[in-house]
């Protein structure tokens, strides 16, 4: 088995999963950043693929960008502009070549987390 990575992001103020989220994934090679996938979360807050599939998996630094600008405006919840979260970057190491890596996003209007999920 090869290793993979999967998403998905979570409203926690709403209690719901954030729907239309566009996330794009970045492998860090220094102060080096590659895209190598961009996608969308669908009605249940996740992508309907792993971001990265096993034939596309290496160990490495990789950093994920939530765009929640849009979602936050239309669920109601941006406030004034500048937003206090926009676009949320999360860098994180993947080290185990035959691992799912599983990152998620918890995310309200002023805060966030995330954890290795599974």
């Amino acid at each position: 088995m090869t290793g993979y990575l999967t998403t998905h992001v979570l409203d926690t103020a709403r209690g719901c999963p954030a729907e239309g989220i566009k996330i794009a994934l970045y492998r860090v090679s220094g102060n080096s950043h590659r895209k190598i996938a961009e996608t969308v979360t669908n009605a249940d807050g996740r992508t309907d693929s792993p971001i990265l599939p096993a034939e596309d998996f290496k160990t490495g630094t990789y950093e994920l960008i939530f765009f929640c600008g849009e979602y936050l405006r239309a669920s109601g919840q941006a406030g004034a502009d500048p937003l206090f979260l926009d676009q949320v970057p999360i860098r994180f190491g993947m080290s185990e070549a035959e691992s799912h890596y599983h990152v998620p996003l918890l995310l309200s209007p002023y805060g966030y987390s995330t954890y290795r999920g599974s």
